[in-house]
């Protein structure tokens, strides 16, 4: 989650892709054609978006801003089944992750709409939104609330 605080702070997708669902995962995990072409047309450059809004939303105070703390609801997270979603393979996906920070003295937080854990390690598989790019999920300040959904 550093690297995703670090690449919104300084609104590079270079920064923030170590915390971004990997390639070689994707691959093994999609039945899809061109799941490559996928990766990194649709979700790298619906992340690459969705950093520059999530920056966006720091605005003048991004250099200051820290980040407090990703709260992840563990109990909304769920087993993906194969067959879903175009899915191969199965895996652990939560939704509605919170980034909590502060900026000028002030707590605030924005949503991370779904991660996947692949071998033990949680990533980020879509930032802003499930089905949009370039926004925030559910801004707001305080640490905000993560509320239950599926996705896919």
């Amino acid at each position: 989650m550093a690297a995703l605080w670090r690449g919104v702070r300084t609104n590079s997708l270079r920064a923030a892709l170590p915390a971004f669902f990997p390639l070689r995962a994707y691959l093994q995990v999609k039945a899809i054609a061109d799941a490559s072409g996928d990766w990194h047309n649709r979700l790298v450059g619906g992340f690459k978006l969705d950093i520059g809004a999530a920056h966006a939303l720091l605005g003048a105070g991004a250099r200051t801003a820290r980040l407090l703390a990703v709260k992840v609801p563990a109990g909304y997270a769920h087993w993906v089944t194969p067959g879903v979603c175009y899915n191969r393979v199965g895996y652990w996906e939560v939704p509605n992750s919170r980034v909590v920070y502060s900026e000028h003295g002030r707590t605030r937080s924005f949503g991370i709409a779904s991660m996947i854990s692949w071998r033990g390690v949680w990533y980020v598989v879509h930032f802003g939104a499930v089905l949009s790019t370039g926004i925030v999920d559910d801004p707001s300040l305080g640490p905000g609330m993560s509320a239950p959904s599926s996705t896919c």
